[in-house]
């Protein structure tokens, strides 16, 4: 079994895990925990917000004169279809939305996808989608990513988590750290604690972020008997 690590601490190991989806449960068992963070080395990247819509929520220019390239940094991370979650760090939201609309799979919608066209660095496209039914939920996982740094050879990697365990989750994120090129996440997703309540635990997420390079978090609580949800949003710029 892979080792569980305090979401904080894992998160302040590492200066530049770019954008990170999280998925898993309270400690109490009766929600389930969505966190999506997004960071930024350049200023076009660090000029976002995020901005909550439709219940959902979308990234828009915090200064609309500073946008650059609003290519790959103005999407929806996170759509609702009924009790159906997508949260993903590009425009594959729309896909995953359109491909489960037409009672199509996430899987079948991903592999119509690849990474971002961003050489060197080849961004991995991660996306995550949770369905509740039941008083229940359970969830899965994706990375996109270039085969060992290399243009046209696509990686699809799926994972599949059913009744999640109560206080923990996994996080999958774009990059193992800093550099140039920058590298992809490796291996599986991160076991992470989702631990009190929803405020604490978007704080301590947002503590986590390096303070230089994090720009927005969305935290959401999804009470699994009725739907209802509960959010938290920081921007660092406001």
């Amino acid at each position: 079994m892979s080792q569980l690590q305090r979401v904080c601490d894992y998160l302040s190991g590492n200066t530049y895990p770019g954008r990170g989806v999280l998925i898993g449960r309270t400690p109490d068992g009766k929600k389930a925990a969505i966190a999506y963070f997004i960071m930024g080395r350049s200023e076009n990247s660090r000029n976002r917000v995020f901005v909550e819509e439709e219940g959902g929520i979308r990234t828009e220019a915090f200064d609309p004169a500073k946008l650059a390239d609003p290519s790959l940094i103005i999407y929806w991370p996170i759509r609702v279809l009924g009790d159906t979650t997508i949260v993903t760090n590009g425009d594959q939201t729309d896909t995953i939305y359109d491909f489960v609309k037409e009672g199509k799979s996430f899987e079948d919608a991903l592999r119509t996808r690849a990474y971002e066209p961003d050489a060197p660095n080849f961004t991995p496209r991660i996306s995550g989608i949770l369905e509740r039914k039941d008083g229940s939920f359970s969830y899965k996982l994706s990375i996109l990513k270039s085969d060992e740094g290399r243009d046209g050879f696509c990686r699809r990697n799926f994972f599949e988590v059913e009744n999640p365990p109560a206080g923990e989750g996994r996080l999958i994120h774009t990059y193992e750290g800093d550099g140039n090129p920058i590298p992809s996440f490796e291996g599986e997703p991160r076991r992470v604690t989702v631990d009190g309540d929803l405020q604490e635990w978007a704080k301590t997420i947002w503590h986590g972020l390096n303070k230089d390079n994090k720009v927005s978090l969305f935290v959401r609580f999804i009470d699994l008997a009725t739907g209802e949800t509960e959010d938290v949003l920081y921007n660092k710029l406001k």
